[in-house]
């Protein structure tokens, strides 16, 4: 028990933080169950690895209990929003812009969600401590955005920046290289459940309210692996037809006169991917894409893959084969940047007798309702746009969110 008037220590602020949060909050009950949330007495801040959380304990000390409280939602949302293996790529590009997108995105979100909510004394349920990040000029973008802005301020002489990995301003510590070297397995599980954690808070919250979190629905909605779907593609689509024949006897077994059926392996021969290069495609997006791309052509093996960058017509023609399949991301040089009319990659392909065994094409799907006709099998995947709806072929919406 307690003795009146003894300061409580950081681990009993922390505990009441936390059962504060998931009383005010609902929706984040069962999120905050996730992981471990303990004191570090070498913490500085605060830290999250997308799993487990961290306390400073003369951090801890110096916030009020509405501090904290904001502090311990930060860290949690860190997890929700799973930062730490979504922007790694970001961070090891420029760790402090990296840092700092991350946090205006997620006190911004803390604000605008909890910000005008009162504990039963009156005191404010949260408030961003001194040394958080806040600028409304950001308010619905996602950290990619943000980060594009303050690199652009900062390569335009505004300030900030900065590649060194301990040079995070801001609220907290991120814990990226610790995310990075979770094994696949355990990342997959922690993804899992967090998922399946915001769905019974969101049961809760549909009896009691959720108090905020107005990404709930997105967030809820089933996430379809686009890489899954490509590799499935790929593997289906172009799986070499190995087959058996009577009419050629394995001659390995003629000698025992024994009769058995040879083997017929016929080789995949090339697989198309058609990239939109009208100006609305990024280039991480499409390192992102081909990096992907070339493993999985690995896994399929094809004799070549025929890069192809399109807007209103083909702009560039790139053909891969054996070990430079790998290589793709490094070697390749996107051309474009017109207008956009996808028609011109299938004309393309008739009028050269390419015929390939499958086309990938990558797109936005602003296509204004035209999608080509094709002889060949298409996957279309199609970033930052839900609503595109192609009339021909399979497609699935990519998300680097």
């Amino acid at each position: 028990m307690l003795m009146i008037g003894k300061p409580l220590t950081a681990e009993q602020r922390l505990a009441k933080a936390t059962i504060a949060i998931m009383g005010k909050a609902h929706v984040l009950s069962a999120v905050m169950m996730v992981g471990k949330r303990e004191v570090d007495e070498n913490a500085p801040t605060a830290y999250t690895n997308g799993r487990d959380e961290r306390y400073g304990r003369k951090f801890v000390d110096d916030l009020s209990d509405s501090e904290l409280r904001f502090l311990v939602m930060h860290e949690v949302y860190h997890k929700l929003y799973k930062h730490m293996t979504t922007w790694l790529d970001l961070y090891k590009e420029d760790a402090r812009l990296a840092n700092q997108a991350c946090d205006y995105v997620i006190n911004l979100k803390l604000v605008e969600e909890f910000g005008t909510m009162s504990m039963d004394d009156g005191t404010p349920f949260i408030r961003m401590p001194k040394s958080g990040l806040l600028d409304h000029k950001f308010s619905g973008m996602n950290a990619k955005q943000v980060y594009d802005l303050l690199k652009e301020d900062q390569e335009g002489g505004g300030g900030g920046g900065g590649n060194k990995k301990d040079d995070g301003a801001g609220l907290d510590d991120h814990g990226w290289d610790e995310a990075e070297e979770m094994p696949e397995d355990e990342r997959r599980e922690l993804e899992r459940e967090i998922d399946e954690a915001l769905r019974q808070g969101a049961l809760v919250a549909g009896k009691t309210g959720s108090g905020g979190l107005r990404d709930l629905p997105d967030l809820l909605q089933p996430k379809v692996d686009w890489r899954d779907v490509l590799r499935d593609f790929i593997t289906t689509t172009c799986q070499g037809k190995d087959y058996s024949t009577w009419r050629r006897p394995n001659r390995r077994f003629i000698s025992s006169n024994i009769y058995m059926p040879s083997s017929i392996s016929e080789r995949i021969d090339e697989i198309v991917i058609a990239i939109d290069t009208s100006g609305s495609i990024g280039g991480r997006e499409l390192a992102q894409f081909l990096g992907e791309v070339s493993g999985i052509c690995e896994q399929v093996n094809p004799e070549r893959v025929r890069l192809v960058y399109w807007d209103t017509s083909v702009c560039a023609d790139e053909v891969y084969e054996g070990d430079a399949i790998r290589d793709i991301a490094r070697s390749t040089k996107p051309a474009g940047g017109g207008g956009t009319d996808v028609r011109c990659v299938p004309l393309y392909l008739q009028e050269k007798s390419i015929k390939a065994q499958a086309v990938v094409v990558f797109t936005d799907g602003y296509l204004g309702n035209t999608w080509g006709s094709w002889d060949v099998p298409v996957l279309w995947c199609v970033m930052g746009n839900k609503s595109a709806n192609p009339t021909t072929g399979r497609v699935v919406h990519v998300d680097f969110n």
